[in-house]
């Protein structure tokens, strides 16, 4: 048995196991894909403290995990397929294990969202694909279109620029909605061209990805894009099937936990509007709570969340404001006791000399 389960070996995970392998925990984290998560996909990291020049995703998530396993954690590549959360022990099944532990984290991450549209499955890496670190060079010297206008999606299409001939962002609002950064880096690079207020509808061809369909989103016109053999990136966020093994649900986690004790979720699970790696790692260590810790209490200065703990944090509040408003009382209204305070305060400073 182990003190804790993570579940995802993202930067919320592996965050969470560093924090709770220092804590004297045994640790296990179990992911079904690899360790990084949907970080380890990208083809560079970029605003997150630490990270070494032209940092990619493969060699960031690759760090993540020779820190867990150095600080002691133990990774199992396996899909959590179902979960029992209640009662003292939790237990994780697996679909070559079984495994318990007194408290759990759920770190699931998120997957790249799909549009949903006609062609999109069919044609799934043959001339389109979700992964730009690994397609780029595949590509180079021809036609290539991103689909959505937020960073992650601008940060690819940047990326993809190095290869392109010329490089087309589909975004269906009138701007794109990058930082300022990015938008700027864009306007400055030659080879790529903006298709605003638009929406891909569908993708057609015979062997490969050969026509888009593009809609305008004010006049409703639609206009056939002859691609030929043109590589396709599609790019978004939706919460991992996954997060809640054996649920059935789908969708972002709500709150701190999921109802039962020492089982937790953490920021990006929860669909918070800060989705980055930042976030997640802040969330997996700074956000480790003692209510997970399933010895109890308090260590390295987290904060338990359970009742009893809240009233006793309220209690100490309250205690530590009672004395400084009785103490200003007295030292304003009774000159006896402010004579003996400040007597003493002389005589602790003589002492100390």
């Amino acid at each position: 048995m182990f003190d804790v389960c993570i579940i995802g070996a993202g930067p919320a995970g592996i965050s969470s196991a560093v924090y709770a392998v220092s804590r004297g925990l045994s640790t296990l984290v179990l992911e079904q894909k690899a360790v990084g998560g949907l970080i380890g996909s990208v083809s560079t990291v970029t605003h997150y403290a630490g990270i070494l020049k032209e940092e990619t995703g493969a060699t960031f998530a690759e760090r993540l995990r020779r820190q867990a396993e150095d600080a002691g954690a133990q990774i199992v590549m396996e899909r959590a397929e179902q979960v029992q959360l209640s009662g003292p022990v939790k237990v994780i099944r697996t679909g070559q294990h079984v495994y318990e532990a007194r408290a759990v984290i759920i770190a699931g991450g998120t997957v790249p969202r799909k549009l949903g549209i006609p062609g999109e499955e069919e044609f799934a890496g043959r001339g389109t694909g979700l992964n730009a670190a690994r397609d780029g060079q595949r590509y180079a010297g021809r036609e290539m279109f991103v689909v959505g206008g937020a960073d992650g999606a601008v940060k690819e299409a940047l990326y993809l620029s190095r290869f392109a001939k010329k490089l087309t962002i589909i975004h269906f609002e009138d701007r794109l909605g990058a930082i300022p950064e990015f938008y700027r880096r864009v306007e400055q690079t030659e080879n790529i061209e903006l298709m605003l207020h638009s929406r891909l509808t569908e993708v057609r061809g015979n062997e490969q990805a050969e026509e888009l369909t593009v809609e305008d989103v004010h006049t409703g016109r639609s206009t056939v894009i002859s691609a030929g053999l043109r590589n396709l990136y599609l790019r978004g966020l939706r919460s991992q099937y996954a997060a809640v093994p054996g649920t059935g649900k789908a969708g972002w986690l709500s709150g701190d936990g999921t109802g039962s004790d020492h089982v937790h979720s953490r920021r990006v699970c929860r669909g918070r509007y800060l989705r980055q790696a930042g976030a997640s790692g802040g969330d997996g260590g700074i956000r480790w709570r003692g209510g997970c810790n399933p010895r109890g209490g308090i260590s390295g200065g987290t904060e338990a969340i359970t009742d009893k703990n809240r009233r006793i944090r309220q209690q100490e509040v309250f205690r530590q404001e009672f004395y400084v408003r009785a103490t200003s009382f007295l030292l304003q209204r009774v000159p006896w006791v402010r004579g003996e305070f400040f007597r003493r305060q002389v005589a602790r400073k003589r002492k100390t000399q």
